[in-house]
Parts: C-alpha cells; sequence; structure tokens
C-alpha cells in the first residue's frame, strides 16, 4: 500500500531561462491531492549559461553531451545550497524537469538535459527525472505534462493558463482533459527587448508605448499552427523558423513589441473564449506582464485569476514536484488525451543514489 504523504523537491528550468526554480512541497492524498509549498526560491542564471541555453539548440551530438553532463553537475551545485539555506532534510525524491534544448516530437525526439543518474550519486538523493521521452515514445507530443496537475491540484478553475517561453492552456472538454501551446510568449517578447539591451519589458511598459503594425500583426495569426487541432505542441526552433525572422527588418523594437504583445493576447483570448461563469488561473512570468494582461482582458469575459506571486513563479516546479510524487506511486502522470500518446501512462526515470 503505497503512503499517502510526500516531501520532494520540485525542480523546473523554461524556456524563458529566468531561472532554476526549486520548490520544497509536501504533498498528502486524503479524499483529495493536496499540496503546501514550504519554500520556494529562482536561482537566476549567470550571462554565460544564459548565453549558452539560447545557443544549445544549435549544438551538435558531441557538444549536447557535453552540456548535458556540464548542466547536470550545475544542478547538482544548485540543489544542496537551497537545501541548506532552507534547512531542508526531510526529502522523499528529488524531481526534477532538468532544461528542455531541443523538442521535435515530429521527429520522435525531445531531449532534456539535467536528467543524467549521476545526478543522484552526487545528491545522495532519490531522483525522479526525464519525464517527456516516454511520451514521446509512445506517439505523443511529450507535452504539456503539467495538466495532470491542473486536473487533481487546481479542480475549481475551468482553464489554466501558464504564460512562460509559451502560452499554453489545460481544460476539460467532453469530460477529458485537453491541453496544448498557444503561441510563444515570453521567448519573444525577451528577443525583442534585449534588442534594447535588456532582460525583459518590465511589466509591459515599452510594448503598451509602441504602435501596431497591421501587416505584421496579419502575418503572425496567419500561421498555419493556429489552425492545428490539438495535442500540439511548440520548440525553440519553431519560433526560430517561423517568428522570429518576422522582425529581421523591423524598423522599431517598441511597435514590434506592442504587435507581438496583441498578437499573443489574440491568440490566447480566442482559446478562453466568452463565457462570464468560467475562470481562469494564470501563472508564469507572463502573468507580471500588465499590459499583456489588460489586452487578454480586452478580449473574454472568462474571470482571470491571478494567484499570489509564489504560486505564479513556481506552479510548474510544483507540478513536476508532483508528477516525481505519480511516478513513485507509479500511477498515471501523463494523459494521452492531452499529449496524443497511444495510452495514458507513468512517466519518468528514478535513479537511486
Amino acid at each position: 500500500m503505497s503512503k499517502n504523504n510526500y516531501n520532494v523537491i520540485g525542480i523546473m528550468s523554461g524556456t524563458s531561462l529566468d531561472g532554476i526554480d526549486l520548490t520544497y512541497l509536501n504533498f498528502t492524498k486524503n479524499a483529495k491531492w493536496n499540496y503546501e509549498i514550504l519554500a520556494a526560491e529562482t536561482i537566476p542564471y549567470t550571462r554565460e549559461w544564459e548565453k549558452t541555453l539560447a545557443e544549445a539548440v544549435f549544438y551538435n551530438d558531441l557538444q549536447l553531451k557535453e552540456l548535458n553532463e556540464n548542466y547536470t553537475n550545475l544542478l547538482a551545485e544548485v540543489i544542496p545550497g537551497f537545501l541548506k539555506r532552507h534547512k531542508i532534510k526531510e526529502i522523499d525524491a528529488v524531481c526534477s524537469h532538468g532544461h528542455t534544448v531541443k523538442h521535435e516530437p515530429e521527429n520522435s525526439y525531445t531531449l532534456q538535459i539535467g536528467n543524467l543518474p549521476q545526478l543522484a550519486k552526487k545528491l545522495g538523493q532519490k531522483i525522479v527525472c526525464d519525464f517527456r521521452v516516454q511520451d514521446v515514445e509512445l506517439g505523443g507530443q511529450g507535452a504539456p505534462l503539467v495538466p495532470i496537475g491542473d486536473e487533481l491540484l487546481f479542480p475549481e478553475y475551468d482553464y489554466c493558463l501558464n504564460l512562460g517561453g509559451f502560452a499554453n492552456v489545460s481544460t476539460r472538454i467532453n469530460n477529458l482533459r485537453v491541453a496544448y501551446d498557444i503561441c510563444p510568449v515570453n521567448t519573444v517578447l525577451n528577443n525583442l527587448a534585449s534588442r534594447l539591451n535588456l532582460a525583459f519589458d518590465r511589466n509591459g511598459e515599452i510594448a503598451a508605448s509602441g504602435k501596431i503594425e497591421p501587416v505584421l500583426l496579419e502575418k503572425l495569426n496567419s500561421l498555419d499552427f493556429y489552425r492545428q487541432k490539438p495535442p500540439k505542441s511548440l520548440g525553440i526552433e519553431w519560433v526560430n523558423k517561423h517568428i522570429l525572422p518576422f522582425f529581421e527588418d523591423t524598423a522599431s523594437v517598441t511597435s514590434a513589441l506592442k504587435t507581438y504583445t496583441v498578437h499573443a493576447a489574440e491568440q490566447i483570448a480566442r482559446v478562453l473564449g466568452k463565457d462570464p461563469r468560467q475562470k481562469v488561473l494564470v501563472t508564469g512570468g507572463g502573468a507580471f506582464n500588465t499590459y499583456l494582461m489588460e489586452e487578454i482582458a480586452k478580449r473574454t469575459r472568462v474571470k482571470v485569476v491571478i494567484p499570489s506571486a509564489e504560486v505564479i513563479n513556481i506552479k510548474e516546479a510544483l507540478i513536476f514536484g508532483f508528477l516525481g510524487v505519480l511516478r513513485l506511486r507509479n500511477e498515471i502522470n501523463v494523459l494521452s488525451s492531452v499529449t496524443g500518446a497511444s495510452r495514458d501512462h507513468s512517466s519518468g526515470q528514478i535513479y537511486l543514489p
């Protein structure tokens, strides 16, 4: 019989390259699953690591192998510091997503670095990791994986919207959980902000001051991806091929930021619909982008709920901690209705110290 109380570390690094999110969590199961965030913080990447991770999509196999080892070593340095600062001693497992450097489900391939077995030995802890690969092997998109957490931990919301490097949504249709990527968000906005020597456009203030470029907006809204039916997911490769070329000849970065923000808001609002009885939980760094949130709110009547900053920042790390718990119990943590895999399954590697 499985136990019903777990203390785990949840770890996530997203494509927006904000840093490594770490959280110490307690999960208990009675009639339903409950969670408590006991400690949380984000460790920013150095400029060198940020540059390396941004360029990794272009690496060859040998370079990726070396990067995988180096990133695993980075996690082995960062995690003990987190444990020490928060005086954490009781741990059932460290549940780590790693960092996605390549995601090509159409080629039956996805790679999250930092998931090597030596992490367990270096930390002296049980590790649950590498959650996406099995789903791709089963014919799925390998993403998004967070919806099982939306289903079991946040059931009171009609939609769970994450605004990170990409916008993705999770909801129920015909009594089935479905989820998919909507559009890129911070991967593009941060790229544009970097052209002004900024890490990001704080609160969307620069975008708000710009002017919409109608031709650019039409090109963006006409991309084939938006007409595809779920399951579907996006990767940085798609952004490099289909989005960034539109901005090569942009005369005004300010107008580009505004146009892309409006584009993202239009695509997101189209998914949320206009039923005022429904609620959407918004998390991820984009929830702090005041201008983006205003543009979304203009286009939908769904009640928008923005939780505490802590939940906004670490919801994905929280849920990957939860995926790890479900894997330890050998319970379903990836839904085929979401990813398109041949079956629901319990995904993730378990490494012992």
